[in-house]
């Protein structure tokens, strides 16, 4: 016989799954990184970013601050300090980071944290809400001291990047979505303290964005590239002539608060 064959060849490697190569410009989008927009249609993207996140910015002392002891010039300050620290940080990320282009604002996430520090036994005995206020200021700013703190570690130690191989973009979305669903908690009962002024807006906003483009089909993306910009100055007019003309003379404070535009107090008690 035969000496024996040495066995059946082994099967040819497969190609091992190479990334998608990088394109300048992708399809079914108007502006990449490597495409800007021009400078004036440039800064009126970053004034509606600006909008964007400035109800975010504001919504967030509005909940935090009245709890806190705090009253309207304690909640511009706070404003000012986020509208400050966001700058800050997304000039940072855009130098040193991602260079996406998201503003790094105030996040939901510290919330149920913070309103736990806010009602902390320790707090409840403090009679002088200015001194109150000051106190449980201290106390989350040690808090968030510490939680970044761990977060750095994490990040420059590299055990995130360990961590993240196991997760697919899909993880991402339970966490997005769930983020998002709990703004209803917040978002809805503020719009809902002036119903008249709230849901034009959310309406303006869905036509502009989703209705209208479709209905033009010009070259130029004008509607909903700008629809906030469009339904918040369209919304403003309407609640400062409902503000002009009285409709709100014989309502309630708080109806007052929430519906006219010359009640907020904040630009007022801003220092």
């Amino acid at each position: 016989g035969g000496g024996g064959g040495g066995g059946a060849a082994p099967p040819p490697k497969q190609d091992e799954l190479q990334p998608h190569p990088v394109k300048e410009q992708l399809p079914g989008v108007a502006y990449c990184i490597t495409s800007p927009p021009p400078w004036p249609e440039a800064i009126l993207l970053g004034f509606q970013h600006y909008l964007v996140m400035l109800g975010t910015t504001v919504l967030i002392p509005t909940s935090l601050v009245p709890q806190m002891g705090g009253g309207n010039e304690e909640k511009a300050k706070m404003i000012q300090t986020l509208l400050f620290v966001a700058g800050v940080n997304t000039l940072l990320q855009t130098l040193f980071g991602t260079r996406l282009p998201a503003v790094i604002g105030g996040s939901y996430t510290y919330m149920p944290t913070t309103i736990s520090i806010i009602l902390a036994g320790r707090y409840t005995d403090i009679v002088n809400p200015q001194e109150k206020f000051e106190k449980i200021m201290r106390g989350i700013q040690g808090a968030l001291i510490v939680a970044s703190t761990l977060q750095i570690v994490l990040g420059f130690s590299g055990l995130w990047r360990n961590v993240a191989r196991f997760l697919s973009p899909l993880s991402a979305v339970p966490l997005v979505a769930l983020s998002g669903f709990g703004l209803y908690e917040f978002g809805f009962p503020v719009l809902a303290k002036c119903i008249e002024i709230g849901l034009p807006e959310i309406i303006l906003l869905l036509v502009f964005s989703q209705y209208i483009p479709h209905i033009t089909r010009g070259e130029r993306q004008v509607f909903d590239r700008f629809a906030v910009i469009f339904s918040v100055v369209i919304v403003w007019i309407y609640a400062h002539l409902l503000t002009v003309g009285g409709a709100y003379k014989n309502s309630g404070p708080k109806t007052q608060i929430s519906c006219r535009t010359d009640r907020a107090g904040i630009i007022g008690a801003s220092p």
